[in-house]
């Protein structure tokens, strides 16, 4: 008990206003921070990237998180073009640290590269990398290695409409609004589901999401009538039969084109805000 008798009652006062003053910030600076490991693909690794997407985005869905949950930290493991195959394949070597949360966001690659997604028995057997079934399995084992009492989220990709990418129109791609040998974005979707149903992990359903189906995407894609030569503006799913070379033809997605995606693909700011407010409830 400390002795304040020497002091008048303003004093005394004054006295215990500073103690609880400087105890209430240390307790505040010394608090140990929520850690959350970030795995995914570019949708993840823009979020410190802006300048890759032509300045189109401020930040990315990490960076909203944790503005709205200061007690979490996040590290990016997001990797550009990999798939979950490229992911479980590199698991060891990419440096991933013991955490509280993980969020797997992956899939989408997957889809587009052709990996064969395989059968619920390749994750209930842990049959190995062949299929994307397969390498979820490698992936949450790790986790689960590195801290068995995280938590877990997994994160299903988003639909996707034509992307063609902004640096380099030669990279181009048809949205999962068709198959791609064989499979539809969709299924991987629900394989991700039902890895999260069957681990009772929390999933984060971005294919599902009304806000980015779709039609909302962008707002519309400019294109040549093939008839008069003429740009004009296609909305979706209009656009999906008018060619496009990009040797010749101006990108594709003007500013004014931005809707929930900046170049049909990856998420524009609104977009991000979209994916950050659902993980937000999940973190919370």
């Amino acid at each position: 008990m400390k002795n304040w008798s020497w002091l008048t009652t303003p004093a005394k006062a004054a006295m215990k206003l500073i103690l609880l003053l400087a105890t209430l910030t240390l307790s505040t600076t010394t608090a140990p921070k929520t850690v959350w490991v970030a795995i995914g693909d570019s949708i993840t690794y823009l979020n410190e990237h802006p300048n890759e997407t032509g300045n189109r985005i401020t930040k990315g869905y990490m960076t909203r998180v944790v503005e709205r949950l200061p007690q979490i930290e996040y590290v990016n493991k997001g990797y550009n073009g990999w798939t979950s195959g490229g992911i479980a394949q590199k698991i060891e070597t990419l440096g991933l640290s013991k955490a509280d949360v993980y969020s797997v966001f992956l899939g989408t690659n997957d889809w587009w590269q052709g990996r064969p997604l395989g059968n619920f028995s390749d994750y209930q057997n842990n049959t190995g990398n062949e299929t994307v079934y397969g390498s979820f399995r490698i992936i949450i084992n790790k986790l689960r290695d590195l801290n068995k009492d995280a938590k877990i989220v997994l994160i299903t990709p988003l639909q996707r409409v034509d992307f063609v990418y902004i640096a380099n129109m030669k990279n181009n791609a048809y949205g999962s609004y068709k198959e791609k040998k064989g499979q539809r974005l969709a299924q991987f979707a629900e394989a991700i589901n039902t890895i999260g149903k069957f681990e009772q992990i929390e999933v984060v359903d971005l294919y599902h999401t009304p806000s980015l189906k779709l039609e909302k995407l962008v707002k519309f894609k400019r294109l040549k009538d093939p008839q008069t030569g003429v740009y004009k503006n296609y909305k979706y799913p209009a656009f999906i039969d008018i060619p496009f070379d990009p040797a010749t033809d101006e990108y594709p997605y003007p500013l004014d084109a931005i809707d929930m995606t900046y170049d049909g693909l990856h998420p524009s700011d609104k977009g991000y805000e979209v994916i950050a407010l659902k993980l937000v409830k999940v973190l919370n």
